[in-house]
């Protein structure tokens, strides 16, 4: 067998669930061979769900839950390789994320924390696992994020355009693959975390699929502005954020305050400034790219399914060709766990992982923990 492969494993701050890749390195570019997804169970979604919201638990609390993970990770690996009938032993190693349940890279102490036992993963698939991705760089004074921009580099980038890689997931991020210029990539504010947060609030479902309730509603231009002014906006890159800012009730306590401004707002104009907020912040990131080449932007994550969202950026950035990144080989639900088993890749090959440029680290390191197995 020529091809070697890796798994890569991600479960987002959407918490829908987990992404596997399979990614095979002994071609030119990395391929996407196959992928799947596995909804998180309702429990531990809850449960993660609460911890993140309040910040508090128990380490009793907080041990179960890492074991929890590991076990499922491990679960959704094997039932993956035994439904292709790929042997476990054509796997080189996984590349597992884990799930964040807080990331704080600019406090006195910065850290940032994943959850998920890694020795769990590898015992119960045998296969060795490259684990805790983001703490080397953090180490050496870098956001540990965002990390997908060299993986970026490494399948999308041509000479011949600025291309930005855009992923709505949770959060959205940039990867700003600009020809003769740094590679850059940071995180540009929310992407889908408060869009579910609220329309399970008031119609008890995970998702707006397509933004459908979105579009019944009416942009309030008050509320946008007084959301955008967010002091996350005015930093510099290298920058990165989560739900430790973009939570329920940092956007109930926005909505309170216009409120009392004004009339009261209903649910559904609330999900389409919501719509509008993820795309105003993604379009102020682009407006200031200089360069002569044709822009393109290849989009990928959850959001790249919202067709309201699609839509709106169309209108936003209409100097731009906008695709998804399925129309450049690579599946857009599983751009993220493909760039883990990239690092993963690069673990094992004693290859760096991170851009300076882009974490802010003081200078490329080798990514992640490795849990062999025999």
């Amino acid at each position: 067998m020529n091809a070697k492969y890796y798994i890569g494993i991600m479960s987002g701050t959407s918490l829908d669930g987990v992404d596997i890749a399979l990614v095979d390195f002994s071609l030119p570019k990395p391929k996407l061979v196959a992928s799947d997804f596995t909804p998180m169970p309702n429990d531990l979604r809850e449960k993660i769900t609460a911890l993140v919201r309040s910040g508090e638990t128990t380490l009793q609390q907080l041990g179960e839950l890492d074991h929890q993970l590991g076990l499922l990770y491990a679960d959704c690996v094997n039932h993956f390789l035994q439904s292709r009938q790929i042997p476990t032993e054509h796997i080189q190693a996984i590349g597992c994320h884990g799930q964040t349940i807080w990331h704080s890279p600019q406090g006195k102490f910065p850290f940032t924390m994943q959850i998920g036992d890694m020795n769990l993963l590898a015992a119960r698939t045998n296969i060795t696992t490259v684990g805790d991705f983001r703490r080397k760089d953090m180490a050496f004074g870098g956001q540990g994020a965002p990390l997908v921009p060299a993986f970026h580099q490494a399948v999308f980038f041509d000479p011949n355009y600025a291309t930005v890689v855009l992923n709505i997931g949770g959060i959205s991020n940039v990867s700003l693959l600009i020809p003769n210029q740094p590679i850059m990539g940071f995180d540009t504010g929310t992407g889908n975390t408060l869009l579910d947060l609220w329309i399970e609030k008031h119609l008890g479902v995970p998702y707006d699929k397509n933004g459908e309730w979105a579009a019944t509603g009416q942009c309030n231009e008050e509320l946008l502005d007084y959301l955008l002014d967010e002091p996350f906006f005015q930093q510099p890159p290298p920058k990165s954020t989560g739900r430790e800012l973009f939570n329920l009730s940092w956007l109930e306590q926005k909505i309170q305050h216009i409120a009392t401004n004004s009339t009261a707002l209903l649910p559904q104009d609330i999900q389409a400034t919501l719509v509008e907020f993820t795309v105003r912040s993604i379009s102020a990131s682009l407006n200031n790219i200089s360069t002569t080449l044709p822009k393109r932007l290849l989009v990928c994550g959850g959001g790249a399914k919202n067709k309201f969202i699609m839509q709106r950026l169309a209108n936003s950035l209409r100097n731009w060709e906008i695709y998804t990144t399925n129309e450049f080989g690579m599946d857009a639900d599983y751009v993220e766990a493909a760039a883990f088993a990239w690092l993963a890749y690069r673990r094992m090959n004693h290859q760096t992982g991170n851009l300076p440029d882009v974490t802010g680290a003081q200078q490329a390191v080798g990514l992640g923990a490795v849990f062999p197995m025999p």
